[in-house]
């Protein structure tokens, strides 16, 4: 009867029972998986990262990004280092070398490039006029030299966008940081501000400003900086908003944390990724809105420059002197688009939805 329930066990389906118990102190090498020879396990291991650094890793894979980076670099570099590449000041004047088309040595024998110092109709300015020395990018109706002129006013676009950015991250985080951490009525106070300066036009607080005190880049900053801080306050008063709830700044007020250290210390670092992604939209919108400035008349006095001026001017020699307007205008088309294209690569760097 004993027999008979054995196997019964056995051919039951319950083989692994009976090899279980069989097997007791055999050595584990004994034993191979039926079908494979070896097992390989597979380890998944990431190295922990910041957000800092997945931040900067996104940002080095973008190829865009780095381009545009490159480029604001080496026009940057151009911009400082161009005026000292020759003797010429961007205010100097010889009118006997007034309009004349640009001439690079060694480019000059490339025939499709227009560095020839050939007019339109394809004549020789330099040769008529006994002209010497080359000027790289041509002279202006004054004669005035544009290479010098043209990266002078790339400082001076560069100084305005930048300080203009400035002005706005320390006005727009203060005001956002207080607006939201506090919330209640001071924030409703601070916002109705908001939207009564939004209501103002930039065009005509730039004009009252201009009438007010003497036209010059200060003056123009001052100007844009008077709205220009609202996109950034908005943008950080929603970041604390959502920041002040969670868990550490709960922890943080528990322990009787000061409201100083709470935004400043606790809260405002966990907001930078938006701030830094702002503000690179700001230099580029702050160099285009001085070039509109300039060009309807509003911009900085003669004989300072700005690529925004030179338009304004080479727009009134274009179907005679094409080159006056082409220059300064390529120069500042190339600046704004490498910006934004570094300005993208930041944005998509610091959104989590981007990570790979």
């Amino acid at each position: 009867m004993a027999n008979n329930d054995d196997n019964k066990l056995n051919n039951s389906g319950y083989d692994n029972a009976s090899v279980t118990h069989s097997t007791q102190g055999m050595p584990a090498e004994s034993f191979v998986l039926h079908g494979r020879d070896k097992v390989v396990e597979e380890k998944f291991e990431r190295k922990s990262r910041t957000f800092w650094q997945d931040a900067w890793k996104q940002l080095v894979g973008n190829r865009l990004a780095i381009i545009g980076l490159i480029f604001l670099v080496l026009l940057t570099v151009i911009s400082l280092v161009g005026p000292l590449m020759n003797d010429h000041k961007f205010s100097d004047q010889n009118v006997s070398h007034a309009n004349l088309p640009p001439k690079i040595p060694v480019l000059d024998k490339v025939p499709f490039l227009p560095f020839d110092g050939t007019d339109r109709d394809g004549f020789d300015l330099y040769e008529s006029q006994n002209v010497q020395e080359n000027y790289w990018f041509g002279t202006d109706e004054l004669g005035r030299d544009l290479w010098t002129r043209t990266w002078r006013g790339t400082q001076v676009s560069l100084f305005i966008g930048v300080v203009a950015a400035a002005l706005d991250i320390f006005i727009g985080v203060i005001y956002g940081a207080v607006s939201g951490y506090f919330g209640g009525r001071i924030d409703d106070i601070l916002q109705r501000i908001v939207e009564i300066l939004s209501s103002i036009p930039n065009l005509i607080v730039v004009i009252l400003f201009v009438l007010l005190f003497d036209p010059s880049i200060w003056t123009i900053i001052l100007a844009m900086s008077v709205t220009g801080w609202l996109g950034m306050s908005r943008i950080v008063r929603g970041q604390f908003l959502k920041i002040k709830e969670q868990e550490f700044v709960m922890a943080s007020r528990t322990l009787g944390v000061s409201n100083f250290k709470l935004i400043f210390k606790h809260i405002l670092p966990n907001t930078l990724g938006p701030i830094i992604v702002t503000s690179m939209f700001t230099v580029p919108s702050a160099i285009f809105f001085e070039a509109f400035l300039s060009f309807i008349g509003l911009g900085i006095p003669a004989p300072q420059a700005s690529l925004g001026s030179l338009v304004d001017t080479g727009r009134k020699m274009l179907l005679i002197y094409p080159h006056e307007l082409f220059v300064p205008a390529t120069v500042l088309s190339l600046l704004i688009l490498f910006f934004y294209l570094f300005s993208d690569g930041l944005r998509d760097a610091f959104d989590p939805k981007m990570r790979k």
